[in-house]
């Protein structure tokens, strides 16, 4: 039985199958660092830099294994941290705990040093369970709510033990008034189907559609077998949300890549052309993105009723389990291919690829960032897990990478937070320790706190089997995805003082922590430096000096888009006349012969 409340905090996390818990220490939690000692480091306590990322690292974790991600922090600036990574969670739909520190309970009220109001803090990130611990007798409770809330609803939860409450004795609830026991953590998963009217109503819609639309996101990663049946029977062609990039491989012909503002140009088509819609696990917020509303008529699947049917005008809503759902839909269906459909998808899906293969190819000042990940694509071991960060990087992430075998990838999408991919690699790869990880990121986020998180992969490296972690820096001296958007929503050119980076080398900065550094500036070099990378027994950093020039332009970039560009460059942007050459070479590759 364990002693004191730290102890049987960790004793709880073990019974839940917590392997590590993401952290950074402070007299907040001494109660619970000392509990770490006293057991052997079981959980593993995993030492980031800086609380945010280890929220980060825990929704990194989450995302990958499909388990819990928990993370700790001491109290006041501690936990005040944790917020950004939360948020994270909170809007990705993603399973995290946060056990918290607080100062003492007799000084609470007194304005006393790092005192802050917890419980007014985290209402809102965690609002879905959020308790205080202010007995020993309350924590099986607290602990395995907040677990069983994160699990099921898929949502941040935070359990708050003052410092004091900590090192006192650990008593279990009795059978007393006023105590309220807690069962052993268990794990079950019920997998729920709609009823058998609403299915017949839904395979009604798709048996009687000609051009059959399906929109993958997240929730549907567990459905993937389903969901390739079910564009065999109906000859559909799957966009997918970018959370959920995936869910099915880019080399499946009908599969036409992300959808939305990094979104591709198949999936821009298929959308605008379809008469039938079907999404499965995906909350898109770009409505516009979606066909023309009363085009389509509109099925959508999603275990959550309460964000069902939000961004487009459905026929039928189906709350479920994506995989059962889908299970118990299959049978239903007429098996009719719909080949000249079909046709014109894959034809929009291979002369896109095609496309992709030109504008990476293109020559830029020094190195084009698309064919940065057009040559990983060439090369990146089947099992690999890629987490992008957020900027220009996202873009080529988005649309240049292609997935296959049992690739995994994630970013931060709802929130688009800065700095997560290099703790969100380090998450997955305490997820999958045999499997090599990739964060393509850019300078901005580098130097936000990716640096500083190249240490804790350096630390940490020798408890993977695989070690390989290669962070790809997209070094262009820009924070270049704000200045692209000054340019196309604002109509202003870039400002130098606020987008202009300083100027450091990635390379120089990875050998001087014992990691392996790879600069390159010439795009001959790239695909030898990937093949390096990969052939490393250590975490690389792969620095690129990449063409800030080359615009992440959208396929279906609209006339305001466009023209707002235009005026900006003509306001005297400091690269007007690179931005003008690259944007028309880029352009002009979606112009050439072999277009579907």
């Amino acid at each position: 039985m364990a002693a004191t409340v730290g102890d049987y905090i960790l004793q709880r996390l073990r019974e839940w199958g917590v392997a590590q818990v993401f952290g950074y220490p402070g007299d907040g939690i001494n109660g619970i660092i000392t509990a770490f000692a006293a057991a052997d480091d079981d959980p593993k306590f995993v030492q980031s830099r800086h609380e945010e990322m280890s929220a980060f690292q825990a929704v990194g974790y989450a995302k990958f294994s499909g388990r819990t991600g928990v993370c700790m922090a001491t109290s006041g600036p501690g936990a005040i941290h944790l917020l950004n990574g939360l948020y994270d969670a909170k809007l990705d739909h993603v399973p995290v705990v946060a056990i918290i520190g607080q100062t003492d309970r007799s000084a609470m009220g007194g304005s006393y040093q790092q005192e802050v109001d917890l419980q007014t803090l985290f209402k809102d990130v965690a609002s879905e369970y959020l308790a205080e611990v202010n007995v020993p007798e309350q924590l099986p409770l607290a602990l395995d709510r907040a677990f069983r809330t994160a699990e099921s609803r898929r949502a941040p939860t935070a359990v708050i033990v003052p410092a004091d409450v900590q090192q006192v004795r650990y008593r279990p609830p009795e059978h007393e008034f006023r105590q309220v026991p807690s069962s052993d953590p268990s794990h079950g998963h019920a997998r729920v189907t709609p009823d058998e009217g609403d299915l017949d109503r839904a395979a009604g819609i798709l048996n009687a559609g000609e051009k059959i639309a399906i929109l993958a996101g997240q929730g549907a990663r567990d459905a993937a077998e389903e969901l390739m049946l079910l564009a065999e029977f109906t000859g559909a062609g799957v966009a997918k949300a970018l959370l959920g990039k995936d869910v099915l491989p880019d080399d499946l012909p009908y599969v036409t890549g992300a959808i939305g503002l990094l979104g591709t140009r198949p999936s821009y088509e298929l959308m605008r052309d379809c008469d039938t819609l079907l999404i499965v696990g995906s909350n898109m917020p770009y409505s516009q993105f979606l066909p023309e509303f009363g085009k389509a008529k509109a099925v959508q699947i999603d275990r959550d009723g309460s964000l069902i049917g939000m961004r487009y005008p459905t026929e039928v809503n189906l709350v479920g389990d994506a995989k059962a759902t889908l299970g118990a839909l299959l049978p239903k269906l007429d098996r009719r291919p719909r080949r000249r459909w079909r046709d014109t998808v894959e034809d929009n899906v291979a002369a896109w690829w095609e496309t992709l293969g030109r504008q990476a190819m293109l020559e830029a000042e020094p190195v084009n960032p698309m064919r940065v990940v057009h040559e990983l694509s060439e090369r990146i071991p089947h099992d690999a897990v890629v987490t992008a960060d957020s900027g220009t990087s996202t873009n080529w992430y988005a649309r240049n990478l292609k997935m296959r075998g049992t690739m995994r990838g994630s970013l931060s999408g709802t929130l688009a937070s800065m700095g997560c991919g290099v703790p969100y690699a380090i998450g997955a790869k305490f997820a999958f320790p045999d499997r090599p990880a990739v964060a393509l990121v850019g300078d901005g986020a580098m130097q936000m706190n990716g640096l500083a998180e190249l240490i804790t992969a350096g630390r940490y490296r020798n408890l993977w089997p695989d070690p390989r972690l290669v962070v790809c820096v997209f070094n262009n001296g820009d924070l270049n995805q704000v200045t692209w958007e000054l340019r196309a929503m604002g109509g202003s050119p870039k400002f130098e003082e606020s987008q202009s980076l300083p100027q450091i080398s990635y390379a120089d900065f990875a050998h001087a922590i014992g990691l392996e550094g790879i600069a390159v500036d010439d795009p001959a070099d790239l695909a030898d430096a990937w093949d390096r990378a990969f052939a490393a027994d250590k975490p690389v950093v792969l620095d690129v000096r990449c063409d800030p020039a080359v615009p992440p332009i959208p396929p279906h970039a609209t006339l305001s888009q466009i023209t707002s560009t235009t005026e900006a460059l003509l306001k005297g942007d400091p690269e007007a006349w690179r931005v003008f050459i690259q944007g028309a070479k880029t352009k002009v590759q979606e112009m050439m012969p072999g277009r579907g």
